[in-house]
């Protein structure tokens, strides 16, 4: 592994483990073993590596869930295929999943917030797309897709955080139940 791969992996661990704000460029290099010359080389700053790590991680996340999202007149299907992607995802990448929840959740003014914000917007959109073009064959939906796809991504990251802390299993039956639930929810 290349310093910038090791500074990435190192950085994201302890972003993870401790937050974001809670580690310092001192913490990363040692962590690593090279002089804060060679990170500010690769990444310019904390701010840097925090970019970096999220650009390369969103980009497959975010990529899996758009090939998951394609409507094709079957929305529980459709709701499936997105449900598995983002567990099976969140299983790869524990890590980042993790650290990725924690910044969303993170003060609106924080560095964290602002970097994640723009690439959550970014799926929260593809979710309220597909509500859209769903609401075609589902009335009910029309006018409706902004909350339906927040509502629909804050139960899968819900059902991640349990994951990720040991309380649940991103297993194919919680895709089934999760998406039967939130299904009886439109429908009902």
């Amino acid at each position: 592994m290349d310093n910038r791969a090791k500074i990435l992996s190192c950085a994201l661990q302890l972003f993870a483990t401790r937050g974001y704000d809670a580690v310092g460029v001192q913490e990363i290099v040692a962590a690593v073993g090279i002089a804060k010359p060679t990170l500010y080389h690769f990444f310019g700053s904390k701010e840097g590596v925090l970019q970096a790590l999220l650009t390369e991680h969103f980009a497959e996340q975010y990529e899996r869930v758009k090939q998951a999202a394609v409507y094709r007149g079957d929305l529980p299907l459709t709701l499936n295929q997105i449900a598995t992607a983002y567990f099976q995802y969140a299983g790869d990448h524990r890590q980042f999943y993790r650290m990725q929840l924690s910044m969303w959740f993170g003060p609106a003014n924080s560095t964290a917030y602002k970097a994640v914000s723009r690439l959550n917007e970014k799926q929260h959109q593809l979710l309220e797309d597909l509500f859209a073009r769903a609401s075609k064959d589902h009335g009910n939906l029309r006018g409706r897709q902004r909350a339906y796809a927040a509502t629909f991504l804050g139960m899968i990251n819900t059902y991640i955080g349990l994951s990720l802390n040991g309380y649940a299993d991103l297993s194919d039956e919680l895709v089934q139940q999760a998406v039967h639930q939130f299904m009886h929810g439109i429908f009902s």
